[in-house]
């Protein structure tokens, strides 16, 4: 089944009803997790960007305490998965700051790990890549923003 384009998609959603529109959202969300979760994000999260940044926070966090550290393969596994996680959250909000933010906090973690990334080549140099990225987003927000992202960034590079 080939999938339909996004205009035609907003012309068909144009005309349905209400209760329709509803039943449509709840598939939706039946049949995709991702699904869920943007509705969830849209739905509950989005009025406070504070607290869904937080959120994520706390959900690396737990990511983070599941690492297994016995092996730099086993390292590499699960950081590509928290970063994996904190990407598609990134997705749902769109809000430079909120990326930032998050892939700042990553960057940290990743700092603090032990044993040190920085032992590791691949790990290094995912680290140095989310620090490169970051520095680019970082030239795309406010002024005063961007003094403060700045800050947090020189402390993070090693």
């Amino acid at each position: 089944m080939k999938a339909a384009t996004l205009k035609e998609l907003k012309v068909e959603l144009s005309h349905a009803s209400h209760d329709e529109l509803l039943k449509l959202c709840l598939h939706l969300a039946k049949f995709k997790k991702e699904n869920k979760e943007l509705l969830t994000y849209l739905l509950l999260e989005s009025e406070s960007e504070d607290g869904y940044i937080e959120t994520v926070k706390e959900e690396v966090d737990a990511l983070f305490e599941t690492i297994n550290t016995k092996s730099y393969f086993y390292m590499k596994k699960t950081i590509r998965k928290i970063l994996r996680t904190i990407k598609t959250n990134i997705r749902y909000s769109k809000k430079k700051t909120t990326d930032i933010e998050l892939i700042l906090y990553f960057c940290e973690k990743l700092k603090d790990l032990k044993p040190s990334v920085q032992d590791s080549t691949v790990l290094k140099n995912l680290y140095d890549r989310e620090l490169d990225s970051v520095e680019k987003k970082i030239k795309l927000v406010h002024e005063d923003l961007q003094f403060e992202y700045l800050k947090e960034l020189e402390r993070l590079i090693v």
